[in-house]
């Protein structure tokens, strides 16, 4: 058997995922978020994120739709009751990651070129992280995935921020899938005084102004040594393999040049 032949991807890691395995033949559309890889674009754009163009799914007769986690629960309430095939998925950790990429794969009769990619990205942070074992330090990091308010980073982003070299200052909020619960006050990073605030506010650039100018943030060593950076939404946000890539890519450049203060 060879699987689905008409899909819809809601997000884009599933889609990158499926051109990577070389199956993006089987992709009849896409969300509107979509960017990577750039020829993706030109699919039929059918959702946002939380929305869904549920009509424009139906029109395109997908055989399966993928999904991801419980912010799509209702577009897949809405999808199955018209009587499509979904599936979603709910990676939340590097190793998760991985595993909906072999799932992918078994999916679509690509078993060999899920394992043959997971390998490749497994090979790809085993390098990072040997990278950074051979640095003597290991600087605090607040990945702040939120400006207002103030939202740590979820799971896997906090476990390629110690892959890439580095110590997360809220550790104990990574397993918290509601973005609500990894809240965290401004006075409680003062207190934990990271040595590198690395932001990437989902569809804003960062303001590294705004974030010197929070109140009594002066006293905290990143602000103090300006390291403060910004790693793309689009690079780091996705639990797929632009994470895996560019995006502890980006982590590695940004904490190999911290040092000491």
């Amino acid at each position: 058997m060879n699987g689905p032949q008409r899909i819809v991807c809601l997000t884009e890691e599933t889609t990158e995922t499926l051109y990577l395995l070389g199956e993006q033949d089987r992709i009849v559309g896409v969300s509107g978020y979509t960017c990577r890889p750039k020829e993706a674009r030109l699919k039929p754009k059918v959702s946002a994120f939380i929305t869904a163009k549920i009509d424009k799914i139906l029109v395109l007769q997908p055989d399966l739709v993928l999904g991801f986690s419980n912010l799509q629960a209702d577009i897949a309430r809405d999808l199955i009751r018209s009587g499509l095939n979904v599936m979603v998925f709910n990676q939340r950790s590097v190793p998760e990651i991985l595993a909906m990429i072999l799932t992918l794969g078994r999916l679509v009769n690509a078993s060999a070129k899920a394992e043959a990619l997971v390998a490749r990205l497994q090979s790809g942070l085993d390098e990072v992280a040997a990278s950074a074992q051979r640095r003597p330090f290991r600087p605090r990091v607040f990945f702040e995935e939120w400006m207002d308010p103030l939202i740590s980073g979820i799971r896997w982003v906090e476990e390629l921020v110690e892959i890439a070299g580095g110590e997360s200052v809220f550790p104990e909020l990574r397993a918290e899938h509601d973005a609500r619960n990894r809240i965290v006050s401004a006075d409680e990073v003062i207190r934990r005084d990271p040595q590198v605030i690395i932001g990437s506010w989902c569809g804003r650039k960062v303001n590294f102004d705004q974030i010197r100018r929070r109140p009594g943030w002066e006293a905290i060593s990143a602000v103090r040594n300006g390291q403060i950076h910004e790693v793309k939404s689009t690079i780091i946000l996705q639990p797929g393999p632009a994470s895996l890539t560019d995006g502890v890519a980006a982590l590695q450049r940004i904490l190999s040049q911290a040092v000491a203060q």
